[in-house]
């Protein structure tokens, strides 16, 4: 699937979570979302990556923006990964990866110098109308989340 532009209509989505519930981006009409799109729970990058937006999250949230996880997990696996590094944000399970196809964010990626298929980490942010706002794509796990800090807008920690 091509991947998503600025501007361009955010797919829909009705997702199960980790905690037991249903995400349907269009009930978060009205927000900003920070939807970021990770391969696998419990491996080192994507933990790195979870607990950056988690320390993140709260000033998100000031801001307006609602933070999703979603990856081809279980609900039960992200359940797990969400106990075990305390994170506060939905976690989604797109487990037939067609969430994942719609927003461009599962195609072939480099791995260790070899192609494969898999999750392409990425970040989408949608605007409160449903637009894309910010499309980022094979980003790295480190550094990734105070980038888009940074891009949003939002002031520098404070020591």
């Amino acid at each position: 699937m091509p991947q998503l532009a600025v501007g361009d209509v955010a797919p829909d989505f009705v997702l199960p979570t980790a905690d037991g519930s249903t995400l349907r981006l269009s009930d978060l009409r009205g927000r900003s979302v920070v939807i970021f799109f990770f391969p696998a729970a419990m491996t080192p990058g994507c933990t790195l990556e979870a607990q950056d937006f988690e320390v993140l999250h709260p000033e998100l949230a000031a801001a307006g923006y609602q933070v999703v996880g979603i990856s081809p997990d279980t609900p039960e696996k992200l359940a797990a990964f969400a106990a075990s590094s305390g994170l506060t944000y939905p976690l989604a399970a797109d487990v037939d990866r067609e969430v994942l196809q719609a927003y461009g964010a599962w195609g072939e990626r480099k791995l260790y110098g070899k192609v494969v298929v898999g999750v392409i980490r990425s970040t989408v942010v949608v605007d409160p109308e449903g637009r894309v706002a910010l499309a980022q794509y094979n980003v790295r796990a480190t550094g990734h989340v105070e980038r888009l800090r940074r891009e949003l807008g939002l002031p520098a920690p404070t020591a």
